[in-house]
């Protein structure tokens, strides 16, 4: 196999371009330049960068690799810049390296190698995405638009080449207890914060029972509460907030109707969009898998798969710990295997259809 995208090189470049998530633009345009000078014609959305044909998808199969161009802001610990990429070995370090620039390198070098070779039996796309970090409405989202029919999705995040065939949902839900307010040395007005309190520990006694076969139970926490004017005054509203983790046992409308079910307050969802996903035992990016030597799993953490309506795996090189961390690094051999690995997954999947023809 001969890729000749320079990709570590091209992941140093990236890292000295800052592209905080809704301020992408340089990185992006240096992307599509980039693309273009490769000879691959870019459609650009936003900060997205679509390449290839999705109108092909009623021809043939289409499968798109898609991975994020944007970072979260660098934490206060990095001892070196975290736009200058510092090389020490095999390491490469600088923000974004891991989550998700591994990724998108890997995935540039993968497409350029194999959209032309899997041709007769797959459209491939790649989408480098922008706003992940904060599922953003100009990401991912203002893309799918263009997809009407995808027969599936890899998306490129650190797992350390192993394939994620389900991913927790997340939902936010801010809560509001109404009470009245009096003067507390009187023993006056009804107190919103014992009427939330009730409810509070009404959600902590709240049971997920069903139990899925990849993901961690669901669950709903109280994370922030807030309350009071003073330390003489009943206070009369009394609010909090709830971090909902979704599987695919629970969905977000349906915790979202449990967590209503034993509250008082009044409970709503900033978003239900951000939803789990899993994999069907019988779909063919599982066949894939189970037709190599990976090991799938399910994930905690979210990607651009809660925002997918279509048959998803997330699969990168890189590790997950290292996300968001001073220090964030990428290994050269861990790129070296994240484009083998997704060109011999990419192989497989040719094989799959061309036999099934």
């Amino acid at each position: 196999m001969s890729v000749k995208v320079p990709y570590s090189d091209l992941l140093k470049e990236m890292i000295s371009i800052p592209a905080m998530s809704r301020n992408e633009e340089r990185r992006a345009s240096f992307l599509e330049e980039f693309l273009k000078g490769m000879g691959h014609g870019v459609t650009r959305l936003h900060n997205n960068l679509l390449l290839g044909d999705p109108g092909l998808a009623s021809l043939k199969p289409t499968i798109l690799l898609n991975s994020h161009l944007d970072t979260v802001k660098p934490v206060a610990g990095w001892k070196s810049d975290p736009f200058e990429a510092q090389v020490e070995g095999d390491r490469i370090t600088g923000l974004g390296s891991n989550d998700a620039g591994a990724s998108v390198v890997s995935m540039i070098a993968a497409y350029h190698e194999m959209a032309p070779k899997i041709a007769d039996q797959i459209n491939l796309l790649l989408l480098i995405s922008a706003e992940e970090e904060v599922s953003g409405a100009q990401g991912i989202a203002a893309v799918l638009p263009k997809f009407d029919k995808l027969a599936g999705v890899i998306v490129g995040e650190p797992t350390g080449m192993q394939p994620a065939i389900a991913e927790r949902g997340l939902m936010v839900l801010d809560a509001s207890v109404k009470g009245l307010a009096g003067h507390a040395a009187r023993d006056e007005g009804v107190n919103a914060i014992y009427k939330a309190m009730k409810d509070v520990n009404a959600l902590a006694s709240l049971s997920f029972d069903e139990a899925s076969e990849w993901l961690p139970p669901a669950g709903a926490q109280v994370t922030l509460i807030s309350a009071g004017t003073g330390h003489n005054v009943v206070p009369d509203l009394c609010t909090f907030i709830v971090d909902v983790r979704s599987n695919d046992r629970y969905g977000n409308e349906r915790m979202l109707e449990m967590i209503s079910s034993v509250c008082q307050a009044e409970v709503l969802p900033r978003s239900t969009r951000l939803k789990p996903s899993m994999l069907p035992d019988d779909h063919l990016l599982m066949k894939a898998i189970l037709s190599s030597e990976l090991s799938p799993f399910g994930s905690s953490t979210l990607s651009d798969m809660a925002l997918l309506p279509f048959p998803s795996i997330k699969m990168g090189p890189g590790e997950s710990a290292r996300s968001h961390t001073a220090g964030e690094y990428i290994l050269e051999s861990e790129l070296d295997g994240g484009v083998k690995g997704y060109c011999n997954f990419l192989e497989i999947l040719h094989s799959l259809i061309k036999k099934s023809v």
